[in-house]
């Protein structure tokens, strides 16, 4: 029989290294009837009766998928994956749950606290998450976000040259690519920025010198890139202070130089962030909530001494 582990979620760490009551007598395998063709059927609808256990209980395709739901990814992952043994394990623990009931476990330490516990833990993540969800930003307030902000969402279509250098010239072989030191790169990557302030066009400046080889394909189309990209830090320096049509001075990378030309400045599309803006401004309503309940709590420590022996704060 194959058992799926999501009864274990049942007891947070602290209650499962407790010592456990004596173990009782393994009880008698329930008997469930299940109706697969009825669970893969498209006519199932939430009140099918997709397994009946012997008690005369009954088990729906809503029940069942109610249960699932509840359940981490991972594990509806595997109970969905097989269905019949995940209904198998859940009259088990029907059945495993109903003896300890019966037994007062419930009443005794520490399936008393861990309950106790596991349930104000669900209480609050249902709070949180009912909270979290139902915070409304009108969509006016987050355009206007997006138009006080728009720096925050500039981007810029680079060209760029590329020259490389090397930290040990001389490590390379007499076929191999050219190996310049860092010394004769800037010497080199600033005599081309010269050349084009002079007059030199740019494009073919890039295809007799870059070597960068992607973009040099490309007359040295580098891409768009977004003040939110992750990008080294001189680069990002250097491209969003240029404005358009403007050359940046050389900017050295662990490997090279690069000298870039902003083509075109603008700010992303409204609709390709409004969803981020939408969320933020979700998450400081959130922030300020919860800010405003741990504020109300006026917490009094009473024993200092609790916590210094206990290696708190």
């Amino acid at each position: 029989m194959k058992y799926f582990p999501f009864f274990l979620l049942t007891a947070p760490v602290w209650a499962q290294s407790a010592t456990p009551p004596a173990a009782a007598p393994a009880p008698s395998k329930p008997k469930v009837t299940i109706d697969i063709g009825k669970m893969l059927a498209a006519s199932v609808t939430p009140d099918t009766v997709v397994a009946t256990f012997d008690d005369g209980r009954k088990l729906t395709a809503g029940e069942l998928n109610s249960f699932l739901e509840a359940m981490p990814p991972n594990m509806q992952q595997a109970a969905r994956r097989d269905r019949r043994a995940f209904v198998q394990q859940f009259a088990l623990m029907h059945r495993l749950s109903e003896m300890a009931e019966k037994a007062k476990l419930d009443q005794q330490s520490p399936t008393r606290e861990a309950l106790a516990f596991n349930r104000m833990y669900l209480l609050m993540n249902a709070q949180l998450h009912g909270v979290l969800t139902t915070i409304n930003v009108p969509p006016a307030e987050v355009e206007s976000s997006y138009n006080a902000n728009k720096e925050r969402f500039k981007q810029v279509r680079v060209k760029a040259i590329y020259v490389t250098f090397s930290a040990d010239p001389s490590a390379a072989g007499a076929d191999g690519p050219q190996h310049r030191t860092e010394a004769e790169a800037q010497a080199k990557i600033n005599g081309l920025r010269a050349a084009i302030v002079a007059g030199a066009d740019f494009v073919k400046v890039v295809k007799e010198n870059s070597e960068d080889t992607t973009s040099a394909a490309k007359d040295g189309d580098f891409g768009t890139l977004r003040s939110t990209d992750n990008l080294p830090e001189g680069i990002r320096t250097a491209i969003f202070a240029l404005k358009a049509g403007e050359l940046s001075q050389s900017v050295k990378q662990p490997k090279g130089f690069y000298l870039f030309r902003a083509e075109e400045i603008a700010a992303q599309p409204y609709a390709e962030v409004q969803e981020t803006i939408l969320n933020e401004l979700k998450q400081a309503r959130f922030k300020q909530w919860m800010d405003e309940i741990n504020g109300s709590l006026n917490l009094k420590i009473q024993n200092e001494a609790y916590f210094i022996e206990n290696g708190g704060k």
